[in-house]
């Protein structure tokens, strides 16, 4: 059974982390989640508010389900994985700074391995310095770390551009899984 790895950190969002979870194992992938260390993480829900009685500007964070990594970014090694997909939340902010988790997204990139990123996901690919000229979506307030990372931000649903794909947000998931697991079954 090919295996899709799946990086997180505390803080990752639910929706991001869970749908892909679930989604690519229901497709026959083995998905192998990795963190910092090999232990149990907390992830969060994000959103902005619909009904507040105050606006929010920004994304309100609640906590959400727990989720073991079995695996420590360490050891992980590209020609293990069929695929790589980065989840958002607040995670990528802190888990870009792992240079194993650098170098497993540098590797499966100069492997030409399907990489999907949605939301906040885009921090680990601009740190692994991969976008260079490359289509990318992300959610709005992450296009600054697109155009720094020398890629041009799209705000579409999804995103493909050879085999890096990416979306907005969770709320992008079906169309996102839907190409990814296009790409991942093509490289079978």
């Amino acid at each position: 059974m090919p295996k899709v790895l799946l990086p997180i950190g505390d803080a990752t969002e639910a929706l991001d982390t869970f749908y892909p979870f679930f989604r690519l194992q229901e497709a026959g992938y083995e998905v192998v989640v990795a963190g910092p260390e090999a232990r149990l993480y907390h992830t969060v829900l994000h959103e902005i508010p619909p009904d507040s009685s105050i606006p929010w500007d920004i994304t309100q964070e609640r906590p959400g389900y727990f989720i073991r990594a079995t695996m420590a970014f360490r050891d992980c090694r590209a020609a293990d994985f069929a695929g790589l997909f980065i989840s958002g939340g607040r995670a990528p902010e802190y888990i870009r700074y792992d240079q194993d988790l650098l170098r497993i997204t540098r590797e499966m990139a100069a492997a030409g391995k399907p990489i999907a990123s949605v939301c906040h996901g885009v921090e680990i690919l601009t740190a692994a310095n991969i976008i260079q000229g490359k289509n990318v979506a992300t959610v709005a307030k992450c296009q600054l770390d697109v155009e720094q990372g020398g890629g041009k931000y799209v705000n579409r649903d999804v995103v493909i551009d050879g085999q890096l794909i990416s979306s907005r947000t969770w709320h992008d998931n079906a169309p996102l899984m839907r190409e990814f697991l296009k790409l991942l079954d093509g490289a079978k």
